[in-house]
């Protein structure tokens, strides 16, 4: 994305913004620098959604290239960095705000508040996030309904999109934002955007041309090109009376129910979305080369642990040793690579009313860069996330009931088979692998933000590596 701002707005318009700016972007959620101060801002791009005038609220879409420590403003950065590289965060992650823009802000928007601006061309008003307000999420709406272009903003649709549903903000959002309308539409704001097309949109839309029904189907969405095409968000159907899979498994153990039928339907949706990726996209075979490739990102993933969580050392003969036994290996079985979801675990899968599973959110993991979370994989690292995920839920539980975790996963892979006709304990290293680079990647989360849960994954650390060196 260009540093060239394309914009109606005053040039005056970032810096009379920036300091509160600098305040309230720390605070959210989907904040991904957190920790670190910012230290500079520079506008990619500004479009006046609604024009700000005196007659009511106005709607500005930013897109904001945030400097912090360590970060150079006014280069390009691809988000890509070389294997064995520290990522040297040149250029700043790029964040898409929606401004609301108001001479006064009304109570019910009291909590939206981002600060009173003092100068430049919005000085007196009140700014706030612009999501909050129904007229403004409506407006938002209303775009999305027409196709075409706004400045550097497409608007583009797959089927009609009815207008006039109520919207609301579902707090439930972490790495993004989303309004839901009428309860019959989701939106997906995506809100550290990089060039290119986001995974949630592009492997939703392949798997509708393929006639996949597992997942909710774009029915509308938006881009920017500054000159660079970045997705900005998402319009699916909302799964009405849905929950998810974390919720059902914690139920199902907090009642003492079995929950192996719902593992089996989930495993044969999974191989379902799987098939159809593959038909749909291109695939690779699962080479030696490959595989030492993958081997040798999961020993350097292991040294960064290592240096962060000191409790891995006694674990460090094993865990090498699960990785390095695939390494220039092939697989007879299923041994491809191709599009997968990237990021799989239980809250991923919504059972719907009619029973059956849908899986959503193919975004892969939002801090990874975008041409990583692109890239071919073999189908197993979205099993590992799954079963991991099994773990999780049997551990959050007192008492510890790791029988109902393994009859979870033993279920799941039977479903998986079932609909794919290729069982995934059949190549039991590349399994043990993949779940033993998820339970290092959750030692490191777990230390960092929830030290109380760090027994969960150092369990599977425990199981995967064997007895302690």
């Amino acid at each position: 994305m260009s540093e060239a701002a394309s914009t109606r707005t005053p040039v005056a318009l970032l810096p009379s913004l920036s300091p509160l700016l600098r305040e309230w972007l720390p605070r959210q959620r989907w904040f991904a620098g957190k920790g670190r101060p910012v230290t500079g801002f520079a506008l990619v791009a500004a479009v006046e959604l609604l024009p700000v005038d005196s007659t009511g609220p106005g709607l500005l879409h930013l897109l904001l290239r945030v400097r912090q420590p360590g970060q150079t403003l006014g280069s390009r950065t691809t988000g890509r960095t070389p294997a064995g590289k520290r990522d040297s965060g040149t250029g700043g992650d790029c964040y898409q705000l929606l401004l609301g823009v108001r001479a006064a802000l009304p109570p019910y928007l009291a909590s939206a508040l981002i600060g009173r601006v003092d100068e430049g061309p919005l000085a007196g008003r009140t700014v706030y996030e612009g999501l909050h307000d129904p007229r403004l999420a409506g407006l938002l709406l209303e775009r999305l309904r027409t196709p075409g272009r706004f400045g550097p903003l497409r608007f583009d649709r797959a089927a009609p999109v009815p207008g006039g549903l109520p919207a609301r903000v579902l707090d439930a959002e972490q790495s993004n934002s989303s309004l839901v309308y009428g309860d019959s539409y989701i939106l997906k704001i995506f809100r550290r955007v990089y060039p290119g097309i986001n995974p949630d949109l592009e492997l939703p839309l392949a798997l509708a041309r393929a006639g996949c029904g597992r997942v909710p189907a774009p029915v509308a969405w938006f881009e920017s090109d500054t000159p660079e095409s970045c997705t900005l968000g998402v319009l699916q159907p909302f799964l009405r009376g849905s929950q998810d899979g974390w919720q059902l498994a914690l139920k199902a153990l907090a009642d003492g129910d079995d929950f192996t039928d719902e593992a089996q339907a989930l495993g044969r949706a999974t191989a379902e979305v799987h098939t159809a990726l593959a038909a749909a996209l291109p695939t690779v075979s699962l080479s030696g080369p490959q595989t030492e490739h993958l081997a040798t990102a999961m020993n350097e993933r292991l040294d960064a642990a290592l240096r962060a969580v000191p409790a891995l050392l006694p674990y460090v003969r094993g865990l090498r040793a699960a990785f390095d036994a695939i390494a220039g290996a092939t697989f007879d079985g299923d041994g491809r690579a191709q599009r997968i979801h990237g990021d799989l675990h239980l809250g991923q899968a919504l059972r719907t009313p009619d029973g059956g599973w849908s899986v959503i959110d193919f975004e892969g993991e939002p801090a990874r860069p975008l041409d990583e979370r692109r890239r071919l994989q073999p189908p197993v690292r979205d099993i590992a996330g799954i079963l991991r995920s099994f773990d999780y839920a049997a551990r959050s539980h007192r008492p510890w009931n790791p029988a109902w975790a393994a009859r979870c996963r033993a279920a799941y892979c039977e479903g998986y088979a079932d609909a794919s006709g290729s069982d995934p304990r059949a190549e039991a290293e590349l399994l043990r692998a993949y779940e033993t680079d998820k339970a290092v990647y959750e030692v490191v989360y777990e230390a960092r933000h929830r030290p109380d849960w760090l027994p969960v994954p150092m369990s599977a650390i425990q199981r995967l590596a064997g007895p302690a060196g």
